[in-house]
Formats: C-alpha cells, structure tokens, sequence
C-alpha cells in the first residue's frame, strides 16, 4: 500500500555520516580507557544520543572528562562541515515522493545542528516538511513520541505512514508507534543492525533506488 507520508530518519539513512562518526567514536573511547571494535559499537551503542552513549560507556569502564559530551559534538559538526555525502540514490528517492504528492518529514536521534549541517549542504531542507530531533523534543528513541510528531506533521494518521530506518532503536520507536517500518540495509543483512531489525520482524531492503518501488510507486 502506498502511504501517505514518509518519514526517514537522517544517519546512515539520508547521510552517509555513520562511518566517519562511528571512527571517531571509537578513537575518542579508545583514548579514554574503552577500547571498542566497530561490531561492539553497532551492537551495544549506536541508536541513541551522544548523551545516552556517554552514560554506557562510563558503566563499561570509559574515563569521560567532564565536558566530553559537549565537547565531542563540536568535532563531529566540524568533521560533518568538511564534507557529508548523501546515501546512495536519496535525491531520486525523494524526487519520486514529490511526483506523487507525498509528504516526508525526518525523524532523528541527533541533534537540529547535525540535521542543519548535514542535510543543509545539498541543499534539502527546504523539501522536508518537518525536520523533528529527539533531543529537542526531550523524548528520543525508542520512544514513539518523534516519528508520532512526525506524522502529525505531514498531517497523516500513523498508521498510514511509512518508517525508513537502520537501526534497531529506530524500528522500536516506529513499532511503539504504531508506524509500518522498512530497514535500510546498505551493507548487507549480516550486520548487527540489520540482523536486529530482522529479529523485530523488519523487512529489510539494501538499495535505495528500490525504495519508490517497495512503496508502490514507479521504479527508479
């Protein structure tokens, strides 16, 4: 059934931001007595906010100074201003969503600035109906309250819209609310997002050019 809105969340989803922040992460924790594979840190911590991460990785033995929080937002915004490429396929996607009259909104754990930056460098703020940020709103996911938001936004009852996520945090929330979801799975169903969005009963697909087609619009 073709919805009548969609919400997609923004890393890893509409950006190709994941990589890069997920390095930086791991260098920073590495640095402060956590040493993490990239694996452990798709599993135990990727989904929430930096804020949420901080409060994990002090339990699991992370020598975070006073500060950290706030002062690692500042180098992923200045690392995201150097360049931020669009996932694979997004314009076309959200071209095909146009044609057809239907609304989109964004629905992300991060925060407006990293929306700002890393969507406002190609130019596609504008096309959104609403950007809605977890952190702002006081309620990230898995709670239901952003992508609820979101609908409400593109004036569409929950249970008509559409979800795009990639993590199993994100699929949660869109459960919770009630809201059809599809995982994108760029890398593969063998990674520790995708194999969790599976277990949630997720469908998952891995190109974003098979998107309009998955919603009942015309092939890319």
């Amino acid at each position: 059934m073709t919805p009548k809105a969609v919400i997609f969340d923004c890393d890893g989803v509409l950006v190709d931001s994941e990589g890069p922040t997920f390095d930086l992460l791991i260098e920073d924790l590495a640095r402060h007595g956590l040493a993490l594979t990239r694996h452990q840190l798709e599993t135990d911590y990727i989904g929430g906010t930096v804020e949420m991460l901080a409060v994990k990785a002090r339990a699991a033995g992370a020598r975070l100074p006073e500060g950290w929080v706030a002062d690692f937002y500042a180098r992923m915004y200045a690392m995201l201003e150097q360049g931020t490429a669009l996932m694979p396929g997004v314009p076309a996607v959200l071209d095909a969503l146009d044609a057809a009259g239907i609304p989109y909104a964004v629905g992300s754990n991060g925060s407006p600035e990293k929306m700002r930056i890393s969507l406002g460098q190609h130019g596609l703020l504008p096309r959104f109906r609403a950007l809605l940020s977890g952190q702002a709103i006081g309620k990230p996911k898995p709670a239901p309250d952003l992508f609820l938001a979101a609908a409400a936004a593109c004036g569409a009852a929950p249970a008509d819209c559409v979800v795009i996520e990639d993590s199993p945090t994100g699929a949660r929330a869109a459960i919770a609310a009630g809201i059809p979801c599809r995982g994108y799975a760029p890398h593969g169903p063998g990674t520790p997002p995708a194999s969790r969005m599976q277990a949630l009963g997720i469908p998952l697909f891995h190109d974003m050019h098979d998107l309009p087609g998955l919603l009942g619009l015309p092939g890319l």
